[in-house]
């Protein structure tokens, strides 16, 4: 995952580190739940969208 978005641990340390004294620890395990949900949802509505950009014949194996 850190190198799918080009981080290396350093970076990914650092970051961590951030967003402790931006937010303080009791936040950031809602925050990382509230992004955890939203991109579940993200991820839903893409094969949602792709789901319904399929043509017809091609969901019914019968033809």
């Amino acid at each position: 995952m850190i190198a799918a978005i080009g981080l290396g641990w350093g970076e990914a340390i650092v970051v961590l580190v951030v967003l402790l004294v931006l937010f303080g620890a009791k936040r950031l395990p809602e925050l990382a739940r509230s992004l955890g949900s939203s991109v579940k949802e993200l991820q839903k509505g893409l094969e949602d969208g792709l789901a319904e950009d399929e043509p017809e014949d091609s969901k019914d194996p019968k033809g």
